[in-house]
């Protein structure tokens, strides 16, 4: 099977009706490696096909807590948390495909049970869920969109920010991590004033980072580049 045929079993977003309004991301293109074109192939029953209705019912247990990664990039450390909690279960979403290829490459060769990937703009992916279903949100080193331009393809908005809320259950949590100061700013900015969202490293504060998130690429290259990393973990609290 050619690299485009696979490509081409993976929905085209840029086609869909619903996307005519402005979306949090951008599409890029490379090629896939031989692995990646492979995990394709042997690993499809981690990639769910959109659309996809509630996440849960995609797992064997469905009861059990999920966490949404929203753009996981090459997947390394959303691998690593599922690996490391098999009593939970994960979603990652993702528009770049040798992103996804390798991510269920990685989770192949670790045997990764608790995991599924999917091609899909996350915006719709959140309203297509029960309300209070989503036990964590992840969006770790999101595109900052530096221009002010470009400041309304931010996730972390006023706009988006309800429908998040909606989705994750009372005591539930929006985890997000950024090494670009001056989306950190803002961030915080729209997230210290969400009604229905506490800050758990209290008010106008950054949370020290966890442990257990594991470095990602875009991480290290802030750190590289002398970027300050800011992660900020909200709970829901009504």
């Amino acid at each position: 099977m050619s690299n485009d045929q696979i490509e081409a079993q993976v929905v085209d977003l840029d086609n869909l009706q619903e996307h005519r309004e402005i979306v949090t991301f951008m599409r890029r293109s490379s090629p896939l490696n031989t692995s990646q074109t492979t995990a394709l192939e042997q690993h499809r029953e981690m990639i769910l096909e959109y659309p996809v209705g509630d996440l849960r019912q995609h797992f064997e247990h469905p009861e059990r807590p999920l966490t949404v990664e929203i753009g996981f990039g090459m997947g390394r450390s959303l691998v690593l948390m599922a690996k490391a909690n098999p009593e939970r279960n994960f979603v990652g979403i993702e528009v770049h495909i040798p992103g996804i290829a390798q991510c269920v490459y990685e989770a192949g060769v670790a045997e990764v049970k608790n995991l599924r990937v999917l091609d899909a703009d996350a915006i719709q992916v959140l309203r297509e869920m029960p309300d209070n279903s989503i036990n964590t949100i992840q969006l770790y080193f999101p595109d900052p969109w530096q221009k002010k331009r470009h400041f309304k393809r931010r996730f972390v908005s006023h706009d988006r920010m309800p429908l998040v809320e909606e989705k994750l259950e009372i005591g539930g949590t929006f985890h997000s991590a950024t090494d670009w100061e001056p989306y950190a700013e803002w961030m915080l900015d729209v997230l210290d004033n969400r009604p229905r969202l506490e800050n758990l490293a209290g008010k106008g504060n950054s949370y020290p980072r966890p442990e257990w998130r594991p470095q990602t690429k875009f991480e290290r290259r802030g750190i590289e580049s002398g970027h300050k990393i800011n992660d900020f973990i909200f709970k829901k609290i009504s």
